[in-house]
């Protein structure tokens, strides 16, 4: 990483599980950071950010509501860059308008209207999903490579039922902050990562570690599904990256590989051979099949993909030392 200019910039629901690691490294880099979080004195929201190196001296906490209007005005006064991050990762809601759909799309607008009020910033990173590229009907087939030319559309985002809601979420919110980006000239790049790998820095286990904890904590079968999977640390790296670079424009599509659950249970076996995992799938149809995303854009970025399977035994060993899961030292 080239040495930069001293910036501030705004990391929006800076407690979560990317958000932590993008506040970290910005830190590292020599940013003053100022992290939105809906309640400043919840320990299990601030608490590990305010251990990170640099944090002291160039980080401030503000509090920040994605469904009140203005509430991102204070945080983001003054600030050069914007990373978007704030948006519900739920896969077992209640009401899936409440919960996750309005904080989603509202959420996003709202950070991008008080973007647009302040005339320090210059770009919005907006941390959206594979799953706002993936469900278009189109079959995902060996042979087919998907690209940033691919959109959701809600008709086609109930593939996976327990990730519906957050699915339709991630592509109805990045749907309207483009509409918005183009009607108000705002300055916006989205990156599209795939299932995140990688060691936690917040204390609350999140959905995406949970899969793999699935996996490792006693599950009799593993589920019929092909995934993308990234590693974190590469995720909070592009997003920095499509800050800096004055040509990132538009959306990155990150994806190390795509591997189906079938697969994950053979890695961990390699990994961790003195352990049982689960040994038949779930149901009795044909595996669902992998397919291909394109890695040339974000290569652009510089992104060397951490490759699947440290980013497997990153998250494993994380959860180990968690006291999340028990595992004997091999």
């Amino acid at each position: 990483m080239s040495s930069v200019e001293k910036k501030v910039v705004c990391v929006t629901g800076a407690s979560g599980y990317i958000a932590s690691w993008l506040v970290k490294l910005l830190l590292q880099y020599g940013y003053t950071v100022h992290a939105t979080v809906r309640d400043p004195n919840d320990e299990d929201k601030v608490g590990h950010l305010l251990k990170l190196e640099g944090a002291k001296e160039r980080l401030h906490i503000f509090k920040a509501d994605l469904m009140e209007e203005g509430s991102f005005d204070s945080a983001i006064s003054g600030c050069q860059g914007v990373f978007h991050t704030a948006s519900p990762v739920d896969f077992n809601v209640i009401d899936p308008q409440v919960d996750v759909i309005d904080p989603a799309v509202k959420g996003t607008l709202n950070v991008l209207s008080a973007c647009k009020r302040d005339s320090s910033v210059r770009r919005v990173v907006l941390t959206s999903s594979t799953a706002a590229v993936l469900f278009t009907g189109q079959p995902l087939e060996p042979d087919v490579v998907v690209d940033e030319t691919w959109f959701s559309k809600p008709q086609y985002c109930g593939k996976y039922p327990s990730m519906k809601w957050y699915i339709i979420s991630k592509t109805l919110a990045e749907e309207v902050a483009w509409k918005y980006a183009k009607e108000n000239d705002v300055d916006l790049v989205s990156i599209n990562p795939g299932m995140i790998l990688g060691p936690m820095l917040q204390p609350k286990l999140n959905d995406s570690s949970t899969v793999i904890l699935n996996l490792v904590n006693g599950a009799q079968v593993y589920a019929n599904v092909a995934l993308p999977w990234v590693h974190l640390q590469d995720v909070a790296e592009a997003h920095i990256r499509a800050f800096e670079l004055p040509s990132a424009n538009g959306r990155y599509c990150l994806v190390e590989s795509v591997r189906h659950h079938a697969e994950i249970v053979g890695m961990l076996h390699e990994i961790y051979p003195s352990l049982e995992f689960p040994n038949k799938c779930g149901d009795d149809e044909p595996l669902m099949k992998t397919f291909k995303f394109s890695k040339d854009k974000a290569k652009s970025l510089g992104i060397q993909y951490i490759p699947f399977k440290k980013g497997l035994k990153d998250t494993v060993e994380d959860l180990k030392e968690k006291k999340i899961i028990r595992i004997p030292d091999n």
